[in-house]
């Protein structure tokens, strides 16, 4: 199982739209990729490592894949679709990362 996780970043000027994003963005990828999105997780930023700090993301999205290929092929073709989304609810550039999934 891999999990592919969308940060993004906080900053002074950061928009980011929750139910935008959890209530059309999210929707709209598990859609266009289907069974092959066994799931999806999202988290809001709320603090960063010391008391009171700001959080490094304002928030987090991860999909989750049977395997790298299985995500490239369900992801891929609605790949522009899917980011053309994000003026939509952010301003902000995420970060992309694969994961291997070791514990859950």
């Amino acid at each position: 199982m891999i999990q592919v996780s969308v940060m993004y970043p906080n900053q002074d000027d950061a928009r980011f739209d929750m139910a935008y994003y959890t209530e059309i963005h999210i929707p709209l990828i598990r859609k266009l990729t289907g069974d092959a999105c066994r799931r999806v997780s999202v988290q809001r930023g709320l603090g960063g490592p010391q008391p009171h700090s700001k959080p490094t993301y304002v928030a987090l999205g991860h999909l989750y894949f049977d395997s790298v290929p299985a995500f490239e092929q369900a992801f891929g073709p609605h790949a522009q679709q899917i980011m053309a989304d994000l003026s939509n609810f952010t301003n902000l550039n995420p970060t992309i990362q694969i994961n291997e999934v070791v514990v859950e």
